[in-house]
């Protein structure tokens, strides 16, 4: 095993993943309007979704940190498929909104299978690899790699979509299946060792990943501010995700999903702009911050304008600039969070990181979800955007600590060695010590 072949491996997995889940992201929206939900059920759909992604977090972080993160893996690929093909057969039945609101749920609990696990399996292979390079060059290419899968799935979709809602979903159900295969072949745990806790054993494990999440993560002040502008981004990136459907065929005054398909793939090429940005930016700036407060300003004032405008036309590209500040913020914050977490803990505090963002995004999609149904979708990008200005003196204080993971010094090695002492954080034991005998693991 080579950094090469990590990275390699890394870039496959992400982009098939990223195009099985992308074929439905250009009409998911759609597909649930025309199963006869109304655009207030959708959204407490999408709600129940994160919803589960909350509640899945820590015990999937746990199987993650203990099995493994390839067991992790291919549990969410498993999950993903079944709860998807459960998507078509409740619009075949009618299927009303608590049903939606279930099956949501359980998709989400696939997604927590996902959220850090493969992150934590790559930094850790390319450490034990002997990797000497810079981690937001590898995640940036690997979202580029990803930004030209959703690329062709969000046109393919849309385009299927156009014939019939539900192919797109069982097309997404059959390259799950193909990536499951793949992923058991290439995706094997370099650098951390699985283990297996007794079945009694798990609850204990649960408070220990719980506990490791505050003091690895949100104790850690850096990663607490980094959370904190996540839990205000999620409130409105995550409704405007779903919302933007509707909206533009709405100003558009056209329903023609083949629209919706065609904008999904100007998001992609926008991601993998700003994905692109990152690699030359990294060599002309200094700190991280600047880049992350450069795209929170942009991502907020591009906000408010697709509320007020009455265009299509000014809609969609401004609506690209806030995918494009995405593709920016995405690896550097994911490469200032690795520089910090020691790789013990590296899974842990990702799916934590994870799990406040979706307590934003279900809170986000009830209140502007609602909003949308009572006043316009036009009204929620308008008040969530104003709502995202709470960044910016977020992400300021976070740049006056000055911490080493705000640098970018050329030449600089982008993830921390993986041990506890390197990061500046306290040993593993303090941790685990507590837990060792109770978890009833050597």
């Amino acid at each position: 095993m080579t950094p090469q072949r990590v990275a390699r491996s890394y870039y496959l997995i992400a982009g098939l993943y990223t195009l099985s889940a992308s074929v439905i992201w250009g009409v998911n929206t759609l597909f649930l309007l025309d199963a006869g939900l109304d655009i207030f059920e959708v959204f407490i759909a999408n709600a129940a979704f994160l919803a589960g992604m909350v509640v899945f977090e820590i015990p999937t972080g746990v199987v993650a940190d203990t099995l493994g993160r390839r067991i992790s893996f291919l549990a969410s690929v498993v999950v993903l498929m079944v709860s998807t093909l459960l998507y078509v057969g409740l619009a075949q039945v009618e299927g009303g909104v608590v049903a939606y609101s279930v099956v949501s749920v359980f998709m989400g609990l696939g997604f927590t299978f996902y959220s850090g696990a493969v992150e934590a399996w790559l930094v850790d292979a390319l450490h034990s690899t002997g990797f000497d390079g810079q981690l937001d060059s590898i995640f940036a290419r690997g979202q580029m790699i990803s930004g030209a899968a959703m690329l062709v799935g969000t046109v393919g979709g849309g385009l299927l979509g156009q014939i019939d809602l539900a192919i797109p979903f069982l097309v997404r159900a059959g390259l799950l299946a193909a990536l499951f295969v793949i992923a058991t072949a290439r995706m094997h745990d370099v650098g951390f060792s699985p283990r297996r806790p007794a079945a009694r054993a798990y609850p204990a494990e649960m408070r220990r990943v719980a506990r490791s999440s505050i003091e690895f993560g949100w104790n850690q002040r850096e990663i607490r501010l980094l959370m904190v502008a996540a839990f205000v981004q999620g409130t409105f990136f995550m409704w405007a995700f779903y919302a933007w459907q509707p909206y533009f065929l709405e100003l558009l005054d056209d329903d023609a999903v083949w629209v919706a398909g065609i904008v999904s793939a100007l998001i992609s090429l926008s991601t993998m702009a700003g994905n692109a940005i990152v690699e030359y930016a990294s060599r002309l700036c200094t700190r991280r911050t600047t880049l992350l407060l450069w795209a929170a300003g942009v991502q907020t004032a591009a906000a408010v304008v697709v509320g007020l405008t009455t265009s299509f036309w000014v809609a969609v590209p401004v609506f690209l600039l806030i995918t494009g500040a995405m593709g920016v913020r995405m690896p550097v914050r994911q490469s200032y969070i690795h520089h910090i977490v020691p790789t013990e803990q590296r899974a842990t505090v990702v799916s934590f990181d994870s799990m406040v963002s979706g307590v934003g995004g279900v809170g986000g999609q009830a209140g502007l979800g609602a909003l949308s149904q009572s006043a316009s979708i036009s009204a929620g990008f308008v008040v969530g955007g104003l709502g995202t200005v709470l960044i910016l003196p977020v992400l300021t204080l976070l740049r006056r600590l000055d911490g080493a993971a705000d640098r970018l010094a050329p030449g600089e090695e982008a993830g921390s060695d993986g041990t506890a002492a390197a990061c500046g954080l306290p040993a593993v034991s303090t941790v685990e010590s507590r837990d060792r005998e109770e978890l009833g693991v050597e």
